[in-house]
């Protein structure tokens, strides 16, 4: 008997009716999900990003919280007080060493804090001061990096969105700045700012941040705006001429509202992911000035300062300069971590 080779077999079992259970089970929906969900989930799954973003928010906590219940101060010389002789015992301590007046309190029955890392050669708790760097480097990295994302979206999205005269203007402006050697320059500028502004903050209130952290801030302000700048344009060419940029400038809209509506709105990520890279870079920019005396001025400590304060004595006390540039070393590298795991979860062309 010949079988016929198109022959079909049907599941009759197929054309029952659902049950009740399978009816329930086809009804029930699972949580609906976000953009921001599905990327915080692929970044928690990323160890290496996670334990960097858990350094992160530590040292942060850490350089906060920290100062505010220290018993001693970032500019307090122990062994000096009104009235009274040096006491230079207290100049280079070492490590959970004491000076000779706590030593005495000590054998007198009172109890007194040790000087974890010591003292340095004024006499002030290098502790103490490394965890105030800390902040400071902190403070600087992250306003810089809000300086750069400000200046780099403004002129990018405007060369993106406008084209013509305005983005040739500003790209000739861009690669006139990508071509000028960086560091040369930013200590060019450092230098020169610091000169100009001088005594002129005195009774400003800017005058307790200093003329060195404002000038900083200026050199990201001037320099370090055209990564960010060329990233948002390139985000704002692709995104123009979509249907819903063309429906809005059909409907009368103004070309600053689909920029804030529409378009900086669907390049949130990458801005993200930008702004979590530059921050290293501006932390690394401010030790680098610090420790070459263009940074934070003294007595407030930065970690670049912290370490070139310790140049002095690194034949004799080494830890000084480790301690700072290990610290320097962690935020950067956490830093850097992070970024690149947000860009893994959040960027969606790695994401399909």
């Amino acid at each position: 008997m010949k079988t016929n080779p198109f022959s079909m077999h049907i599941d009759v079992d197929a054309f029952l009716p659902a049950s009740d259970a399978e009816k329930e089970y086809m009804v029930q929906m699972r949580e609906s999900s976000t953009f921001f969900k599905d990327g915080m989930k692929r970044l928690l799954k990323n160890k290496i990003a996670t334990t960097s973003m858990i350094i992160i928010i530590v040292i942060t906590l850490a350089s906060l919280i920290i100062p505010a219940i220290w018993p001693y101060t970032y500019d307090n010389m122990l062994g000096v007080r009104p009235g009274e002789p040096v006491d230079s015992s207290y100049n280079n301590l070492a490590p959970f060493t004491y000076g000779k007046t706590e030593k005495a309190r000590i054998a007198a029955g009172e109890s007194i804090f040790p000087h974890i890392f010591g003292t340095d050669a004024q006499g002030r708790d290098y502790f103490i001061r490394v965890v105030y760097g800390t902040r400071i480097s902190l403070a600087v990295g992250f306003f810089a990096s809000i300086i750069v994302l400000v200046v780099g979206i403004t002129l990018g999205s405007v060369a993106g969105y406008f084209g013509g005269k305005v983005d040739m203007i500003i790209m000739r402006i861009v690669d006139i700045i990508y071509s000028l050697p960086d560091m040369l320059m930013v200590i060019l500028l450092a230098s020169v700012l610091n000169t100009a502004l001088g005594n002129k903050l005195d009774g400003t209130p800017f005058a307790k941040i200093g003329s060195n952290i404002i000038s900083l801030f200026i050199v990201f302000a001037v320099l370090y705006w055209v990564s960010m700048s060329r990233l948002i344009r390139g985000q704002i060419l692709s995104l123009r001429e979509q249907e819903y940029v063309l429906a809005a400038q059909a409907t009368g809209a103004k070309g600053s509202w689909i920029i804030r509506k529409h378009l900086l709105p669907n390049c949130i990520s990458v801005i993200v992911i930008s702004t979590a890279l530059q921050i290293p870079n501006a932390i690394f920019t401010e030790s680098f000035l610090s420790f070459l005396g263009l940074g934070v001025n003294a007595p407030m400590p930065s970690l670049g300062s912290l370490a070139s304060d310790a140049l002095n004595g690194v034949n004799s006390y080494a830890y000084r300069l480790v301690i700072p540039a290990i610290v320097i070393s962690l935020i950067v590298l956490s830093l850097n971590l992070f970024g690149d795991g947000l860009r893994d979860a959040f960027d969606p062309k790695l994401n399909g």
